[in-house]
């Protein structure tokens, strides 16, 4: 703002005042600036983002990143024995679902003569167990809704597939209440999560295909290959199949938090 004063020291001209907070500054290159008064060093972080979508979310699954399930798939080969399995006729992504409703990410290949399920680490890249079902052995597959006891707490919606073995319907008792006994004759699977989200991987996830080449595959072992001594055939049923859990906490923090996927969590993988 300029102010005029009448006179400066007696003198009748008009005298022109600048504040000071307006007077001419010198420029400083900023080089030259003294290290005092420069600011303090500040760390940037990278914008944390968040894609909601399912195309979104198919990038925190491992497995869909491009040539790892290529990758699992020739290195799960290795554990086929020509002699016991045959050939792989098919390979499938799926979840299974064990007897306490926990979700566990998969891979099944159907062989000649066998059903292998493989639990396979898509971060580290490793097979670290692989379940070998003789397809002669099966006995029963139904297809279904799930089902629960009516007081269950943690239920679950959607189809599933259920293959039996030996002639056993039921788990005994023990193995039954045991949530980490894997002696139990019978494996159910149901989709992937993230099944319809990847064209190229779709076709791995489909359950309907998946239950059609099964019984192809058992009903070809049961005739070529008969286990002697007892009558053999597939039963394929269409019933609810039914999961025993009533509290069922573990299973809900388990399947709420997908510990059974490989997937990124934050700054860690499981």
């Amino acid at each position: 703002m300029l102010q005029l004063r009448d006179s400066v020291e007696g003198s009748g001209e008009a005298a022109l005042m600048v504040p000071a907070a307006e007077a001419d500054v010198p420029f400083t290159p900023p080089g030259d600036l003294p290290s005092s008064s420069l600011p303090p060093r500040q760390t940037l972080r990278p914008l944390s983002v968040r894609n909601p979508t399912r195309g979104g979310r198919l990038k925190e699954y491992f497995v869909f990143r491009p040539g790892t399930i290529e990758q699992a798939v020739n290195e799960i080969r290795v554990v086929v024995l020509p002699t016991e399995d045959g050939e792989v006729q098919s390979v499938w992504l799926l979840t299974e679902i064990d007897h306490w409703n926990n979700e566990k990410e998969r891979l099944v290949l159907i062989t000649d003569w066998s059903l292998l399920i493989c639990k396979y680490d898509f971060i580290s890249l490793q097979c670290q167990q692989v379940t070998r079902i003789l397809l002669n052995a099966v006995d029963t597959i139904s297809i279904g809704e799930f089902e629960f006891p009516p007081k269950s707490l943690n239920k679950r919606e959607g189809i599933g597939i259920r293959i039996q073995w030996d002639k056993q319907s039921r788990a005994s008792f023990i193995n039954r209440w045991n949530p980490w006994s894997s002696n139990v004759p019978y494996a159910t699977f149901t989709e992937h999560p993230m099944a319809d989200a990847d064209e190229k991987i779709a076709s791995l996830c489909q359950l309907e295909n998946f239950k059609t080449q099964l019984i192809q595959a058992v009903k070809k072992a049961h005739k070529e290959c008969p286990l002697p001594g007892r009558a053999n055939g597939v039963l394929v049923l269409e019933r609810p199949l039914l999961i025993e859990t009533y509290l069922g906490l573990m299973s809900f923090i388990n399947n709420e938090a997908k510990l059974g996927y490989s997937m990124t969590r934050g700054k860690i993988g499981f």
